[in-house]
């Protein structure tokens, strides 16, 4: 480096343009790091919203679903609920009271053994249980002063199976009232009518109002001039009044008749009415209509409750029958789907599986529908950084609960899938999210149908249920899948046991034959037989297959004894054979220890044991030999009588056949004895040399 000035100013000029640099770029990375935080901020505020709303969005289904339990409450009608074998599923306050006796007494009780007491199932019950479709009956009661009109409703499952009753008891006493007080008299009539608590209003020929009580015009929020000399038709829904129309035509015609029908108060709200109309006769001619109305909105609603948690629980009950009957995870989600569909007002179904790709996608597993298409070209995500990620199943896979759309025209989520839907006639839907063990969210399930607002609260729970019940499913095939596959492996280690101890109880059998030359072979035909004999017996095959073992080591015990005596040429002494007897006892110290899941020691124990107590080496009688021993004490005696020996020359089958046969019952179990002559004298039996 030089030393001159000019060069030491160069060099300064050179480090100041670098710092300037240096502290320029500082600065751009400061600058950078606001702006990230900034960022971070306004991301945790808009999650935290979205926590906010979640929390809301909790409470109102919650809110909603009170309030649907509480609807049968409500009405002021008793209504009950009945299965097959006529016991009460469900009631309301007014049948509380009217029973007597509180809720937890009553649920599960024959409804004819607390409220009406008629000791027997009413016949309008007994006649909808036995129509195949859904359908509904009347009649009418007295219970004390109180006349009752029971209606009653069967519910049946997609298979047409009887699922359970319900029967409402409204109090027609007024109306009956009425009807008398029409027939004794007209002030007596008036002041009925005007007390009453039913709606009542008479009509003119040509449809026209004559008259309306106070209840009427109460609950109409109409009042009583607004009525008179003006037509009905106006006060009743669009969609209903050719029906009263020609209800009117034909009460004209002399009939009476019970309908039910959509009218509207004064504020334009929609109101249930049921009522029963009659002709008005005068001097024998019908001159107009008398009709006795009852305010049913409320009961509407409760039915209408009903009816969606009908089809939830049908719903749920064939996905269930689909959980037991599968065993294939595709099938079982297929099966899922298409079971979902064919319920009332369901049409599409669809199961997907979150994908942990860079794309975070949700993979289609299954689906079904009623008009087809739609799932194929949905793409749902269950990112945050995509709109498609935004909708109901990517909502459903994030948060782990169900999102619920009543609207989907109006649901700006839906905005990718929207026209499509629309077009499809998909108007609202739910998804619901799939967990495994652990809590965490697998996948998610999407239902749609063709009405708004169509998913009441208890259908919601009921939706729930069956997610929860198919994600289970899922998990039970998983661990029926890896519990198969250790059980596979488990039979194949078996399998190799078995054979590992076959070849070994094989080279016990030959060690034996390598001391006894001259008896070679004797424990593998022993073997035979003895197995060939249980089989005649119609023993189980492992019960035969643990007598063979036994037959190919029987006579292990003759390791013990000196080979000379074995293989003596001439007759043994005394002495000489009580060393042989000791070989049941050897053989059984040597085999005792050994798990051969069969008692293979005590045949081998007891394999010269008698039945009159003559053998050895215990002297056990009768049954406290073991059967299989008897078997192998048979085939030993055959199998060596017919047989050559160092001592003597092989004296033949019969002469053995006839041994046996002559000692059956004495020394020789009868079964087996049997079952060997058997073998010989009808099967063919040869014994192999």
């Amino acid at each position: 480096m030089s030393d001159s000035p000019k060069d030491l100013h160069q060099e300064l000029d050179a480090a100041q343009r670098a710092l300037a640099e240096a502290r320029s770029r500082c600065e751009r990375h400061d600058a950078e790091h606001q702006a990230v935080t900034k960022e971070l901020e306004a991301n945790r505020s808009a999650l935290m919203s979205m926590l906010e709303d979640l929390g809301e969005a909790r409470k109102k289904i919650e809110d909603a679903h009170r309030e649907w339990m509480a609807a049968l409450d409500v009405v002021e009608d008793p209504i009950f609920l009945h299965d097959k074998q006529f016991r009460i599923l469900r009631c309301n306050k007014a049948y509380q009271r009217c029973a007597g006796i509180p809720f937890k007494q009553i649920i599960g009780r024959p409804y004819y053994e607390i409220f009406p007491k008629t000791g027997v199932p009413l016949a309008c019950c007994l006649r909808v249980m036995e129509k195949a479709d859904d359908a509904s009956d009347e009649e009418e009661m007295a219970v004390g002063d109180v006349i009752y009109r029971l209606r009653a409703f069967s519910v049946h499952d997609e298979e047409g199976g009887y699922l359970h009753s319900a029967h409402i008891l409204e109090d027609v006493t007024e109306r009956k009232r009425v009807e008398d007080a029409l027939r004794s008299g007209e002030d007596r009539y008036r002041t009925i009518i005007e007390n009453s608590n039913d709606m009542i209003w008479t009509l003119s020929a040509d449809g026209m109002f004559t008259f309306i009580n106070k209840q009427a015009s109460d609950t109409t929020g109409r009042p009583i001039e607004e009525w008179l000399g003006k037509s009905f038709a106006p006060l009743v829904v669009e969609d209903d009044l050719p029906m009263v129309l020609g209800i009117h035509t034909k009460i004209m015609q002399g009939e009476k008749i019970h309908y039910e029908v959509r009218g509207r108060k004064a504020d334009g709200e929609i109101l249930n009415l049921s009522v029963n109309a009659s002709p008005i006769f005068k001097d024998g001619a019908v001159i107009g209509t008398i009709s006795f109305a009852k305010d049913i909105t409320e009961l509407k609603r409760t039915e209408f409750a009903r009816q969606h948690a009908n089809r939830a629980l049908t719903t749920l009950s064939a996905v269930n029958r689909t959980l037991v009957r599968t065993d294939n995870e595709q099938e079982l989600l297929q099966s899922i789907c298409q079971a979902i569909v064919h319920q009332r007002g369901y049409m599409l179904a669809w199961v997907g599986y979150a994908q942990h790709d860079e794309s975070k996608t949700i993979k289609i597993m299954a689906h079904a529908s009623s008009n087809g298409g739609y799932p194929d070209t949905m793409q749902p995500s269950w990112s945050e950084d995509n709109q498609r990620g935004m909708g109901p199943s990517g909502r459903a896979v994030r948060s782990g609960t169900t999102q619920l759309c009543q609207d989907i025209a109006n649901d700006p989520h839906y905005s990718p899938w929207c026209e499509e839907a629309l077009k499809l006639g998909y108007l609202s839907s739910i998804a619901l999210p799939l967990k495994d063990s652990d809590n965490k969210t697998f996948g998610t399930m999407l239902v749609y149908s063709n009405e708004l607002n169509t998913f009441t609260p208890s259908e919601i729970d009921l939706l729930e249920e069956m997610a929860g019940d198919l994600a289970f499913g899922v998990r039970t095939l998983h661990v029926r899948h890896e519990r198969d596959l250790a059980l596979e492996q488990n039979k194949r280690q078996v399998v190799q046991l078995k054979d590992n101890l076959e070849d070994t109880v094989r080279a016990i059998a030959t060690i034996v034959e390598m001391r006894d030359p001259y008896t070679a072979g004797h424990e593998s035909r022993v073997a035979d037989l003895a197995a060939a004999i249980a089989k005649q017996m119609g023993l189980p095959d492992e019960q035969i297959h643990a007598i063979h073992l036994a037959g190919m080591v029987h006579d292990v015990g003759k390791i013990n004894i000196p080979s000379e005596i074995l293989s003596k040429p001439g007759r043994i002494t005394d002495i000489e054979f009580s060393l042989i007897k000791v070989h049941p006892q050897a053989g059984y110290d040597i085999l005792k220890d050994v798990d051969f899941s069969w008692p293979i020691a005590q045949m081998v124990f007891q394999h010269h044991e008698r039945l009159d107590g003559s053998g050895y080496p215990q002297g056990l009688k009768g049954e406290q030999i073991i059967m299989e021993a008897r078997i192998l004490s048979v085939a030993d005696v055959v199998e060596a009588m017919s047989s050559h020996r160092p001592y003597r020359p092989g004296l033949g089958i019969d002469a053995a056949l006839e041994e046996i046969g002559r000692r059956r019952g004495t020394h020789y179990d009868t079964q087996a004895v049997d079952a060997c002559v058997a073998l010989f004298k009808e099967q063919g039996y040869v014994i192999s040399r």
